[in-house]
């Protein structure tokens, strides 16, 4: 009883006889039914402070308030005030939770608003 059975999965194709597959990455692939959006346009650091900026102005101002009494306060307290430098590290985390409030009131609103 000699039956020439043969390693299962030698039926199939391997690797190496396949044809390699060239991808053109100029260009995106062909599927039907489907069209790509067209590329939005690269944005610098500048362009994207702006836009941001021109969204939502509340978290730059908070921001630089925030920086402005740590600032402030920090040469209060290196001159030896130090009551004044306690009520301007006092300013700087009412600054701080003001920025967290615009950040959140921003974020709400950018998910309210509706896609164009």
């Amino acid at each position: 009883m000699a039956t020439a059975t043969t390693p299962v999965g030698q039926d199939q194709p391997t690797k190496a006889d396949l044809p390699p597959v060239v991808f053109d990455l100029s260009h995106p692939p062909v599927i039907e039914g489907f069209t790509p959006l067209p590329r939005a346009k690269e944005e610098n650091f500048k362009d994207k402070f702006i836009r941001k900026t021109k969204e939502n102005p509340l978290v730059p101002i908070g921001c630089l308030g925030t920086a402005g009494a740590l600032i402030y306060g920090l040469s209060a307290f290196r001159r030896g005030k130090t009551r004044q430098s306690q009520l301007l590290m006092r300013a700087r985390i009412f600054a701080q939770g003001f920025t967290v409030v615009a950040i959140i009131v921003g974020v709400a609103a950018t998910a309210l608003k509706p896609k164009q």
